[in-house]
This record gives structure tokens, sequence and C-alpha cells, in this order.
């Protein structure tokens, strides 16, 4: 017991002389990744609430729900079909239908509330899961969602998992120190549909649940005595 004790030991004193890879070579920058992959336009999805304001003619101002179906009820031309559509699309279609009907249009569409928009947050947060993506959110709203970070999370790696063109899983490293000290608000990137925000634990972090579990529990240590670690090289 003592002998395997004294290689946990060894192992944990030459792990914490080691250099700490500060930039895994397989990320690139996320601002370059985010430029490679520009968010798609959000599509209608059945569900979602829909605000449609008429400038010149405020009489035929409508909030609505798009039914399962995929259709929404309005005044004067009645059912039609929006699943799948830009609100630009929506728009414009909608200009096109009462200009035969109205002298002057000037239409607005907006995304009141999303149906099945979600984001999930995970990792060294006090409250992880999944939250409505309901208008536009960033990483930095995003964890304050999920209650803020841990002390014990990775500020500097922080990783963002979001599917690419066809359908892969892209991670984008995202530097959360740089955007809190406003230099760099540019990695505060908007988040789609689906993303995965994940906090890592920092090394510090590891190294106490390492000496939790495998010294503390291990080695034949009393509380009394007293110990650390250098990481000098």
């Amino acid at each position: 017991m003592i002998r395997v004790c004294s290689i946990l030991l060894t192992m944990f004193l030459l792990a914490s002389c080691g250099a700490m890879v500060q930039n895994p070579t397989s990320l690139s920058d996320p601002r370059a990744q985010t430029n490679s992959y520009p968010q798609k336009a959000y599509r209608i999805q059945a569900g979602d609430e829909l605000d449609v304001r008429f400038f010149y003619n405020p009489e035929l101002n409508d909030r609505v729900i798009v039914r399962p179906d995929g259709f929404i009820s309005l005044q004067l031309i009645g059912e039609l079909m929006v699943l799948d559509m830009t609100p630009g699309q929506l728009t414009a279609t909608l200009q096109q239908r009462y200009d035969a009907m109205i002298q002057r249009t000037a239409i607005t569409v907006t995304v009141r509330a999303f149906a099945a928009q979600r984001i999930y947050v995970d990792g060294e947060v006090n409250k992880p899961g999944l939250f409505p993506l309901t208008g536009q959110v960033t990483v930095v709203q995003a964890i304050a969602m999920a209650g803020g970070y841990k002390d014990s999370a990775r500020l500097k790696e922080i990783i963002l998992i979001r599917r690419g063109p066809a359908n892969e899983p892209l991670a984008i490293p995202i530097n959360l120190e740089e955007i809190i000290n406003s230099k760099n608000m540019g990695q505060d990137i908007l988040l789609l549909p689906y993303d995965i925000v994940f906090l890592p634990k920092s090394p510090i972090a590891n190294v106490n649940k390492w000496v939790t579990m495998y010294i503390k529990n291990n080695l034949p240590f009393s509380p009394g005595i007293g110990y650390y670690f250098t990481t000098q090289q």
C-alpha cells in the first residue's frame, strides 16, 4: 500500500510541474470560424408568436401564433402558410398580398416568442441546463442565465459547440476573461438554436480534485500535517 501511494504521489508531483497547453491546436480563432460559418436567417416554426405591424393602417395590426400545420390567419387575406419562411420573406409576401387591398403598405414582421429554440449551458456554472433562446442571446448572457460561472471555471478556454454547415459539430474557443476585461468583445458571439456553451474545470480545480481523491483519501497523512507543491520547472 505504501509503495502504491508513493507512486501516486510521484506522478502527481510530476504532473504539477508540467506546462499547461494554452491554445489547443485543433481550434482556430473564434472570429475566423464565425465568419466561415455565418449565422443563418431564422425560419419561422410552429408555435412561434408573430407580431405583424402596419405603419399606415394600425387597425390591421395583429399578433398571431403559428398553428401546428404552419398556417396563420390575418385580416383581409385569411390563412397563409408561413412555416420555414424567414421574417423578411413573410414581410415581402404580406406586402405583395396587401398591395392590392390597401393604398399604402408598410409592414413589419417580428418574432415575439420562439417556440422550440433552446441553448444548453454546461460545466462549471451554478445552474447548468437547457434555456429558451428568446431574441438575441450572447455567450455572456447565456452564462448569466445559468447562474454565472463558478470559481473553478477555466475562463480562458470556454468551448462553444455549434452545428456546422453539414450538421457536423464545430468547436469554437471563447476567452471569457478577455470579454470581461473588454479586451475582445468580438468573442461574445450571438448564439444560435441548439448551441452548447461548455465551461471546463480550471487546472487548479482539477488539482484540488486530484488531491482529494488520491492524496487525502489514500496517503497516510494526519490532518495536522501540511503539504505544498511547487510548479517550478
